[in-house]
């Protein structure tokens, strides 16, 4: 799984709440980090319709509506799933390991 990849440590298991968001901030990028389904899953936070935090949205399984104009994303591939969102956002490989959840980047 990408071995030659940045691996940043973002968080500890346990430290987010199933269908919640924690947001990491790498550089000039603002991460969201999602646990859903006994999975994690990291995209950009901000949605590519308008500038909204993601991790303010309402999570629906595996797809987060964004809060301003109830555009949907599927946070496992980024792909934009409803208008008035038609760009997919960036999302980042996420391991777990020893007890800590880690982000490729």
């Amino acid at each position: 799984m990408l071995e030659s990849a940045n691996w940043i440590k973002v968080a500890e298991v346990g430290d987010i709440e199933a269908e919640e968001a924690i947001v990491y901030t790498h550089g000039d990028k603002e991460i969201a980090i999602f646990f859903v389904e006994d999975e994690y899953f990291a995209t950009s936070n901000v949605c590519t319709h308008e500038v909204a935090r993601l991790s303010e949205g309402y999570v629906d399984g595996t797809k987060i509506e964004c809060p301003l104009h109830q555009g949907v994303f599927c946070l496992r591939s980024g792909k934009a799933l409803e208008a008035p969102a038609e760009q997919p956002l960036d999302t980042y490989p996420v391991k777990v390991e020893d007890g800590g959840i880690f982000i490729a980047v």
